[in-house]
């Protein structure tokens, strides 16, 4: 049986490729979402998912009561922050998987009660959304969670990128907003990272993260390609 991430997936690729190939231009609309579904042989619910990580990208813009507007996808992608317009998920994750365990080790190594006591807020606002089954509600606590870490970090190299990791967050993140067993899977995950931050474990909060990004991966079909001489959770 393939997921629905997994089809979402695909339709984001398709939607995407569509749009280079300029099948749609900057200020048309696309297809009505019936119309659309039908002729990628999708669901309406994913079709809206898939449109979701489009706007997230800035490639399209949701007018309610009229459709989905095409961008200026040109525009789009040279706009600061929005590289990620052009890279697949698999370069999402890869990005995430290079950068965020190497950040969590680093906060783990600074960061104060306070620090702790904040990302433990995104956290319940995480278990809350996820005992309401509010799963668009789970998304924006999952993002909040890892721009607070991103918040935290004390390196100022790092706060170039931290621009383009936030952008590269939310595109995967939307990919899996529409279930409640993948937000469950996320909390439990980023609950062993802050318990790490917490004992002041640099290498377990770093371990923590590479597992929760690889599991992120999975969860979408995506086998991430890790060289055989990098940490391995």
């Amino acid at each position: 049986m393939i997921s629905s991430s997994t089809v979402v997936t695909s339709v984001v690729e398709k939607l995407r490729q569509a749009l280079a190939r300029g099948q749609w231009r900057s200020g048309d609309m696309l297809p009505g979402q019936r119309e659309l579904a039908e002729q990628l042989g999708i669901s309406r619910p994913s079709l809206r998912e898939a449109v979701t990580v489009l706007e997230t990208l800035g490639l399209v813009r949701s007018l309610p009561g009229k459709g989905v507007l095409v961008l200026d996808a040109e525009a789009a992608v040279h706009e600061p922050g929005s590289d990620t317009a052009a890279a697949s998920l698999a370069d999402v994750l890869e990005l995430r998987y290079t950068l965020e365990p190497f950040i969590v080790g680093l906060v783990a190594q600074s960061a104060n009660s306070q620090d702790i006591g904040q990302l433990r807020l995104t956290l319940m606002d995480m278990r809350e959304a996820l005992e309401a089954d509010d799963s668009e509600a789970g998304a924006k606590a999952y993002i909040a969670f890892h721009e607070a870490l991103f918040a935290l970090t004390t390196n100022p190299i790092f706060q170039s990128v931290v621009q383009q990791t936030g952008n590269a967050l939310k595109q995967s993140a939307s990919m899996l907003r529409n279930s409640p067993e993948h937000l469950a899977a996320r909390l439990k995950e980023n609950e062993a990272v802050v318990r790490a931050i917490r004992e002041r474990n640099s290498a377990q909060a770093s371990a923590q993260m590479r597992q929760h990004i690889l599991a992120e991966g999975l969860r979408m079909g995506i086998e991430l390609n890790i060289p055989d001489d990098h940490p391995q959770p």
